[in-house]
């Protein structure tokens, strides 16, 4: 009798679904997935505070948390081509609100024009962090590294024309880390220019789109090698999940719904899960 009351506690705990928590994916393109079919993918699944009806991002991460089994409330609020002194500025009313974990993604080259500043970048971090500490002293505030953009190495006009394709993505990383390690209220930073660089690395991704993709290899960039692919933004969702969560994103499987949802194959969805699992590992 004791044994079956043990077995009926543990399966009810079981059952009991994770505790429900709230995200705000704030950004522009990079973040709502232009360029793709992400960009529309499932949008009743998440509040767009915009009421543009974009899925995006926010949207593969609410569908890798339903698969996972947690309870996360997901909204975004983004503009194509801005930076996060925009949304301070402009969208202030539309984010002050209590959030559990924000996440920001500022623009491309962190600075319109001074690529590779973070001076305008790292202030405006620290507005939008003081803001959603107002309403929650807790809240987990994260700045997301972005990657490489194809078309400002492998073109001439670029601070980083001529260097090799991680670099832009390495640069980036680190000027969004010492904002974190300056700036009152950020988290942490979540390192997805480096699972694509990583991507690249180990031959899973094309290192350059201007010369085709090799066979057996995916493309990370749409086709203006400035946004991300499906594949690019679906490593993105998994890498932002994984840290957000501390879930083993390789958990979610060959079969997982949003990569069979976009038309990515059960190979190409567990190569780019395994790629963000150990991106997380080594950071």
């Amino acid at each position: 009798m004791i044994r079956f009351l043990l077995t009926l506690t543990a399966l009810s705990l079981a059952a009991t679904p994770a505790l429900a928590r709230d995200i705000l994916f704030i950004g522009n393109s990079f973040t709502f997935g232009a360029g793709s079919p992400v960009e529309r993918y499932r949008p009743d699944s998440v509040t767009d505070l915009n009421g543009e009806k974009i899925g995006g991002v926010p949207a593969l991460f609410r569908t890798f948390a339903e698969q996972a089994g947690l309870d996360w409330s997901v909204s975004l609020e983004t503009s194509p081509g801005k930076d996060l002194a925009y949304h301070y500025a402009d969208r202030r009313e539309a984010i002050d609100r209590r959030w559990d974990v924000v996440i920001l993604q500022g623009y491309s080259t962190l600075d319109a024009k001074r690529p590779g500043d973070a001076t305008r970048h790292g202030e405006a971090a620290g507005r939008l962090a003081a803001l959603v500490r107002a309403r929650n002293p807790e809240a987990q505030v994260e700045l997301v590294e972005t990657w490489s953009r194809a078309d400002l190495t492998y073109r001439p006009g670029s601070r980083w024309s001529g260097q090799p394709i991680a670099t832009m993505a390495n640069d980036l990383a680190a000027a969004n880390r010492q904002v974190a390690r300056t700036v009152a209220g950020i988290t942490g930073t979540i390192p997805v220019g480096s699972a694509w660089n990583d991507a690249i690395a180990t031959g899973i991704a094309d290192a350059n789109p201007y010369d085709g993709i090799d066979p057996g290899k995916v493309g990370l960039w749409a086709d203006d090698h400035y946004h991300g692919s499906t594949a690019g933004y679906y490593l993105e969702a998994l890498t932002i999940f994984g840290r957000v969560t501390g879930h083993d994103v390789r958990r979610l499987g060959p079969n997982e719904r949003a990569a069979r949802d976009l038309g990515l194959t059960p190979a190409v969805a567990k190569a780019l899960q395994r790629v963000a699992w150990k991106t997380l590992r080594q950071r």
